[in-house]
C-alpha cells in the first residue's frame, strides 16, 4: 500500500498522483490519495477526504516561529486532519507516502516510522520549514528533466538549497496528463491561407493577466485564431488536447503542469510567468530561457509586439520538447516509489 498526499491548490498535484495510481495499479500496487480535495473520477483506488485546516476564523502562530508552513494554533481542522493522517497510517500501514506536497504532513508521516517521498516543487526552498521537510524525506522527486536542475546559483529550477538536496533529488522529468497523438495524426500547420491559432494557456491558481492585454494582442495579429483556457478570461475545457495540439503557439503561464502539457504535444510557446509563492514560475521560467527550449520567456504579458513575436515563436521547432517530458515519466517515477532500479 503506497499513500499519497494531495495538496489541494493548484492542479498539478492532483494529476501528478493519478499518474501514479493508475501505474502501480496495473501492476498490482494499491495507492490511497488523501486529501481535502474529493477524489477525482479516474482514482483507481481508496481516497481518505480531509477535513482543510485553513478555515479557522483565526490563523494564530501558523509557522510554529518559522519552522513550519502552516500550523495554526487551536485549529479544529487541523487537529481532525492530522488525527485523520495518523488514523489512516495505523489502519492501512503503508509501505510509504509520497508527499505532494506539505511539510507537515511529511513529518507526520515520518512520526509514525512510514518512509517519506517527498515531491519538491521548483523555486527557491532554502527556509527553514522546506529545509526541514526536504531533510526527512529518505527520496526527493523533481518533475522536470535533470538538466534543469541547475547548479548551485545558476538559473535553474531549484534554488537555494544546499548541494546535498541537489545530490539527493531524482529528476524524472515532466509529467503530463495528456498524451501526443501519434506523428500520423499530427494536424497540418503549412496549408496555405490557412488561418494560425494560438492557445492562452491561464491558470487554476490565479493569473495577472488582463483581458485589455489580450485584446490588444488580438488586434495586432490578423490571421490568427485566439482561444483563452482557463482563468478569469477563458473557458474550462476538461480535456484541452486537440486545441493544443492543433496551436501554431501556445502562450502559457509557467506551472509545472501547464509547461509538461505544452512539451508532451511538442508546441512551441510564449511563456509568461506569473507570481507564485517562493519565485516557484519565475524560477521555472528563468531555466526554461537559459536552456534548448522551443520558447520564449517574457517577464509579463507584453502590450506590442505580437505579430513578429508569433511569427518568430511558430518558427521553433516543437520537438526541442522531447527531452523536457519524456514518454515514461510515470513509470519512472512508479520505479522510485517502489524500489525498483531507477
Amino acid at each position: 500500500m503506497i499513500g499519497y498526499y494531495v495538496h489541494h491548490h493548484g492542479k498539478g498535484h492532483l494529476h501528478r498522483a493519478t499518474g501514479l495510481a493508475r501505474v502501480l495499479h496495473a501492476r498490482g500496487v494499491e495507492v490511497a490519495g488523501l486529501s481535502s480535495l474529493p477524489a477525482p473520477e479516474a482514482w483507481p483506488g481508496p481516497w481518505v477526504r480531509l477535513d482543510r485546516d485553513d478555515e479557522g476564523s483565526q490563523a494564530l502562530d501558523v509557522s510554529a516561529g518559522g519552522r513550519l508552513h502552516w500550523v495554526p494554533r487551536h485549529d479544529g481542522g487541523l487537529r481532525r486532519r492530522s488525527a485523520q493522517v495518523s488514523r489512516w497510517i495505523e489502519e492501512a500501514v503503508p509501505d510509504r507516502v509520497v508527499v505532494d506536497v506539505s511539510v507537515e504532513v511529511a513529518l507526520l508521516a515520518r512520526l509514525h516510522g512510514v518512509p517519506v517521498t517527498g515531491v519538491v516543487l521548483p523555486g527557491r526552498r532554502g527556509d527553514a520549514a522546506h529545509l526541514l521537510g526536504l531533510d526527512v524525506c529518505d527520496q526527493l522527486v523533481g518533475f522536470w528533466p535533470a538538466v534543469a536542475t541547475g547548479a548551485p546559483g545558476g538559473p535553474g529550477m531549484l534554488r537555494d538549497v544546499p548541494d546535498t538536496v541537489l545530490e539527493r533529488l531524482h529528476a524524472v522529468g515532466g509529467l503530463s496528463r495528456l498524451t501526443a497523438p501519434p506523428a500520423a495524426e499530427a494536424p497540418e500547420r503549412r496549408t496555405p491561407g490557412r488561418e494560425r491559432s494560438v492557445v492562452v494557456l491561464l491558470g487554476a491558481g490565479g493569473d495577472t493577466v488582463g483581458a485589455d492585454v489580450l485584446d490588444l494582442a488580438r488586434a495586432q495579429t490578423p490571421g490568427w485564431r485566439w482561444t483563452v483556457l482557463g482563468g478569469a478570461h477563458g473557458a474550462w475545457v476538461p480535456d484541452p488536447t486537440a486545441l493544443l495540439a492543433e496551436a501554431d503557439v501556445v502562450v502559457t503561464h509557467a506551472g509545472q503542469n501547464a509547461v509538461a502539457e505544452v512539451a508532451t504535444l511538442r508546441r512551441p510557446a510564449v511563456v509568461v510567468p506569473q507570481d507564485r509563492p517562493h519565485d516557484e514560475q519565475r524560477c521555472t521560467g528563468e531555466a526554461l530561457a537559459a536552456g534548448l527550449w522551443p520558447v520564449v520567456v517574457e517577464p509579463h504579458l507584453p502590450a506590442d509586439g505580437w505579430a513578429a513575436r508569433l511569427e518568430a515563436v511558430a518558427a521553433l521547432d516543437g520537438e526541442g520538447w522531447a527531452g523536457w517530458c519524456p514518454t515514461d515519466t510515470a513509470e519512472r517515477f512508479a520505479d522510485l516509489v517502489t524500489g525498483a532500479p531507477a
